[in-house]
């Protein structure tokens, strides 16, 4: 379908990869974050493939409660069935394409179009047709317009879904990252629920910056949020100091292969003195020590890892020390829509969650300190590539490369380095070869095939 797509006036497949991205020399081509070919073919070749996250299970935790959210540009609705599956149905109508579901969230016993009134159960079966037996033809068949549906997978609470047929399994597609990611889900014996509700805002950036820095940034930090970091500081302590975690406790994880990537440090009590810090006051219970303890006890390595930021290629990402859990929804080449919650421990006390709810609101929200640090750049990046010598001018991406950092085997398949741009090229070498790699199965469209590509 784009094979004949230009990028700076070149057919795209005339384009050695190389040019985009290079991960022997550790160079990004700028077009990639401004080309709207490029664009085009991301919707096809990396959103199309992937698993892209939909919603947390705590969500939707009864039948008929629905969540509605996106899978790139596409419109979905997530509903939990009758027997507790989760379905993920394309939110359009199969008659001229106005979506069945105008809500955020709630629940419902079916969908009906308010266009023409079609409507659907909460599997997407078409149930009712007004005028069928007046007005369509004879053999019409509802049973062959339901709404469509990707495949839905979950991973310890986290409902994923992708269109592609011969993705892996979640699981499988997560690979070593699931290790990383257990770290926000799997800290206590009952998992993780959603607190507060979903916070958006749009950013005229490129996603792929913000998925990059959570994927493996560590660098910005003692730069871009020292003010936030030092006020926080001075707020708590009277005084204006701050030493900043030593290298040797830094560890990132960057699997190339599938393009996920994470950040963190090794450290005693990890997160929960930072959550209170970062809140500017200390709510009445919150206990650091007894959180830790009994972390640890459910997984010791998980529980020693501070300031974790992680991407789950392309779009899902995380940063653990506030459990601000985000996706970055596409919205053309230079706009993102951001989709934020908090996640906290089930067992979490309501003090707890109550630091996490304060700690999240003030960092990582629409008008939170670090969040608008974090914009700020990414949107002034952008305005720069508008320039026409600022798109043909390559980046550097080659922090980490030709040293040796060692591992560590309580942490697997990272580099003991937290201040590393692995990941990043892990993330693009994913992005790339998806990019590069066209799809040539027959496409179905209302039973016309054709050849992709």
């Amino acid at each position: 379908m784009t094979s004949n797509v230009l990028v700076a006036g070149v057919p795209f497949s005339e384009i050695p990869p190389d040019t985009l991205f290079d991960p022997v020399r550790g160079v990004i081509n700028p077009l990639i974050y401004a080309d709207p070919g490029i664009y085009e073919l991301e919707l096809e070749r990396v959103f199309g493939r992937s698993w892209l996250f939909i919603c947390h299970d705590s969500h939707i935790p009864k039948y008929g409660d629905y969540f509605s959210t996106y899978m790139a540009e596409d419109p979905v609705v997530a509903v939990r069935q009758r027997d507790g599956t989760v379905r993920v149905l394309l939110n359009q109508c199969r008659h001229r394409g106005m979506k069945v579901c105008r809500s955020d969230a709630g629940n419902a016993r079916a969908f009906t179009c308010t266009y023409h009134g079609w409507a659907y159960d909460l599997a997407g079966n078409l149930v009712s047709v007004p005028m069928q037996e007046m007005s369509f033809p004879p053999d019409f068949d509802r049973g062959q317009w339901g709404l469509r549906q990707p495949r839905v997978d979950t991973y310890k609470g986290l409902v994923f879904a992708t269109w592609n047929a011969d993705a892996p399994s979640l699981r499988d597609y997560l690979g070593d990252a699931a290790f990383y990611l257990d770290a926000l889900v799997d800290r206590g014996p009952n998992g993780a629920v959603a607190i507060g509700g979903v916070m958006k805002w749009v950013i005229p950036c490129n996603w792929k910056f913000a998925a990059e820095q959570f994927a493996s940034d560590m660098y910005h930090g003692d730069m871009s949020h020292m003010s936030a970091m030092l006020g926080a500081v001075k707020q708590a302590t009277g005084e204006y100091e701050r030493q900043p975690a030593p290298a040797e406790f830094g560890r990132q994880f960057s699997d190339p292969n599938s393009g996920h990537g994470t950040g963190f440090f090794v450290l005693p009590e990890s997160n929960h003195p930072f959550r209170a810090l970062q809140s500017g006051q200390t709510v009445p219970g919150f206990d650091p020590a007894a959180i830790y303890a009994r972390q640890q006890a459910h997984s010791a390595a998980h529980s020693m890892m501070m300031a974790q930021h992680m991407t789950v290629f392309p779009t899902f990402s995380f940063f653990a020390g506030v459990n601000t859990v985000r996706t970055w929804h596409p919205r053309g080449p230079n706009e993102i829509e951001v989709w934020a919650f908090c996640l906290a421990d089930a067992d979490a006390t309501p003090a707890e969650r109550e630091q996490l709810r304060q700690a999240s609101l003030r960092t990582f929200a629409p008008s939170g300190t670090w969040e608008q640090d974090d914009g700020e750049n990414w949107v002034e990046i952008q305005r720069v590539l508008r320039g026409r010598e600022a798109r043909r001018t390559m980046f550097n991406a080659q922090m980490g490369m030709g040293r040796d950092f060692g591992q560590d085997a309580a942490y697997p398949h990272t580099v003991n380095q937290a201040y590393n741009e692995g990941s990043a090229r892990g993330l693009y070498t994913r992005w790339r070869t998806l990019m590069t790699t066209p799809d040539e199965r027959p496409v179905q469209l209302q039973g016309f095939a054709h050849a992709a590509g």
